[in-house]
């Protein structure tokens, strides 16, 4: 019996009939949960990373004291949609979690979107309201290292910034509710091992395999022949990127709260920003500057092209006029960089 108390969890897990792929999810999950105190809500699609996750939530959280449900979404976007969302909230059951289906409005997708945002845009609001009804504190997302890598390769094919190019954070919190990713290390063939080994019905969401969505394409040829031309290790590669550029954003957003209290005032109809000040700081903090006053003040984002136009103003200042930028304009005023509302 005292043999038994002393056993770590971990080696338990190794014990013959558990299978590795069950196993590696469960650790993850398990530290995840480790640095949780209350309720969590599960977001279920049905897909494997999706069951994966709810089930190894369903054995860990019982064991960490943590209430769990399953929340299922239900975009309505695809014909028996419905049925597939009530299979999944079956499947969460037949785990021993409680689930609920959610009906949700997809918006007409904008330019900057598509279909793919204004599914996601759903998604996340339905979710976020979902925690804050069952008071959960973190919902749990099954994001998985491919698809960090996927998000990266995307980044970098439009020209994003280090915030983009960080890909989704495994923690951080929104309107009050924490998101947690406990399975950006793990691999998606893992999930789908995972699945296969405990008899999981999964669900193959004919989206993953329309050419029109860019990340299919991704998915589909372009990791491949990566994968093949440069050896394996990509995705994984690509994971360290990410991890490492959302420490340098984090750097630079704390050196700018420092900053731009200091450097910024009122102005009428805006805001104002010391031409000297910004000037005096390298250039990447200077147009993280420019961007984040541009955001926080008027909603917008600025493109590269007009974050490097605006910094004229202060750099390579010739007379220029004011710069129209989205949702506001750009004028040197002596020693000021004055942003209006248009």
């Amino acid at each position: 019996m005292c043999r038994l108390a002393l056993t770590s969890v971990d080696a338990m897990e190794h014990r013959p009939g558990l299978d590795p792929a069950v196993a590696e999810i469960r650790r993850a999950v398990r530290t995840a949960l480790g640095a949780i105190a209350g309720p969590v809500l599960v977001g279920l699609s049905g897909g494997a990373d999706s069951l994966a996750l709810a089930a190894a939530v369903a054995v860990e959280a019982p064991k960490a004291g943590i209430a769990a449900w399953a929340v299922v979404i239900d975009h309505g976007l695809q014909e028996g949609s419905d049925r597939v969302a009530a299979r999944a909230a079956v499947a969460a059951a037949e785990l021993g979690l409680d689930a609920r289906v959610v009906r949700v409005e997809v918006a007409a997708p904008s330019e900057a979107g598509g279909p793919e945002a204004a599914a996601r845009d759903a998604r996340r609001a339905a979710l976020l309201t979902a925690a804050r009804e069952a008071g959960a504190e973190a919902i749990l997302l099954a994001h998985t290292l491919d698809d960090q890598a996927e998000t990266v390769l995307i980044g970098l094919t439009r020209g994003s910034g280090a915030a983009s190019l960080g890909g989704m954070s495994p923690d951080r919190v929104e309107e009050g509710i924490r998101i947690v990713r406990p399975l950006l290390d793990v691999r998606r063939a893992t999930t789908r091992a995972a699945c296969a080994a405990e008899g999981l019905p999964v669900w193959e969401d004919p989206h993953n395999l329309d050419r029109r969505f860019l990340r299919v394409r991704v998915r589909q040829d372009v990791m491949p022949v990566l994968e093949a031309e440069l050896g394996p290790g990509i995705a994984e590669a690509l994971a360290r990127t990410s991890d490492q550029l959302r420490e340098d954003a984090a750097a630079f957003s704390e050196m700018i709260d420092e900053t731009i209290e200091d450097i910024v005032e009122h102005a009428e109809a805006g805001i104002a920003v010391s031409v000297a000040a910004l000037a005096a700081n390298p250039p990447a903090l200077r147009h993280r500057i420019i961007r984040h006053v541009v955001a926080s003040e008027f909603g917008a984002s600025l493109t590269r092209t007009q974050t490097l136009e605006v910094a004229r103003l202060v750099t390579d200042w010739r007379g220029q006029g004011p710069i129209d930028l989205p949702g506001c304009r750009a004028l040197r005023a002596g020693t000021r960089l004055e942003f209006t509302a248009r």
